[in-house]
């Protein structure tokens, strides 16, 4: 197996948080073709980084979402995919896949639209990209949920969630005058979001429902269906055949597959031996 085949099966079977990360970096490798290299930035098209602007935003409303699969350089990228890496591990500890997602989209547009608000109202003018505000809302979503759960951190040993999640809020307040006043806006809107996703979820409404169903709509809208009716197809039965062993093999596949799928669980995709990793690729074919 080589290392695209391996990255495909990560892919896979990594879940949702692992392609969340896998569309960031795409999508970072996709905007070098807006790198300038005479002045060493990324001068980001106002189609895809969320302008400020009404006469841009009203226009192109999907850079509320585009923004935030976007980053202004490779450190900007790491830091966030480190960081959205570890929220999104513990947030999936108590909540689903489809919650995961409704809130790193939702919390994108709240952020995006509380940005455009606040620079509006300020008679600033700028635009955004990056992250930031969708893992800051998954981050304090799950320390709202949890917050005395211990975490253990290099060189440091075990602390609480809630006080990673306070030096970070508290670094995001120091830096507000200091410079990027609008994605730290962005961060603290991502913030409250997340704490509000949470406690609307623990009275029993559930946000992300209203994402699920979007993707639900336009994936039957262009699921391809039937183009003849249902029909009686009759044939001949002999008791006495004995039964296809391709039922057999398929169970036996997938009892394999399960296995290699619970050691994941435990262990980690890492563990995995060669062969287990061709045979899983082999099946996902």
């Amino acid at each position: 197996m080589n290392i695209l085949d391996d990255l495909k099966l990560q892919y896979k079977l990594g879940g949702v948080a692992m392609r969340v990360i896998y569309w960031n970096i795409a999508c970072f490798l996709i905007s070098f073709v807006f790198y300038e290299f005479s002045i060493g930035q990324f001068i980001f098209p106002n189609w895809l980084a969320l302008s400020s602007d009404p006469e841009v935003f009203l226009f192109k409303p999907w850079t509320f979402l585009t923004y935030a699969f976007f980053h202004d350089g490779f450190l900007h990228l790491l830091f966030n995919m480190l960081v959205l890496n570890f929220a999104s591990s513990l947030f999936l500890t108590f909540f689903t896949q489809k919650q995961y997602l409704g809130l790193y989209i939702l919390s994108a547009i709240f952020s995006g639209i509380i940005f455009v608000l606040s620079y509006y109202f300020l008679n600033y003018s700028a635009s955004i990209v990056g992250a930031s505000a969708a893992i800051m809302a998954i981050l304090v979503a799950t320390t709202t949920y949890q917050p005395l759960m211990n975490v253990r951190l290099l060189l440091v040993g075990n602390v609480k969630l809630w006080h990673i999640t306070a030096v970070i809020l508290v670094l995001d307040l120091m830096q507000f005058r200091l410079g990027n006043m609008g994605g730290h806006i962005s961060h603290l809107a991502g913030a409250v979001f997340g704490f509000i996703f949470i406690k609307l979820l623990q009275n029993g409404t559930d946000l992300s429902i209203v994402v699920s169903k979007t993707i639900d709509f336009f994936a039957n809208l262009f699921r391809k269906s039937p183009t003849t009716p249902f029909k009686t197809v009759h044939k001949n039965y002999r008791p006495t055949e004995k039964p296809t062993s391709r039922i057999v093999t398929k169970d036996k596949t997938q009892q394999q597959i399960d296995e290699i799928l619970d050691k994941i669980s435990q262990s980690g995709y890492d563990c995995l031996t060669k062969e287990e990793k061709e045979f899983l690729f082999k099946a996902g074919k």
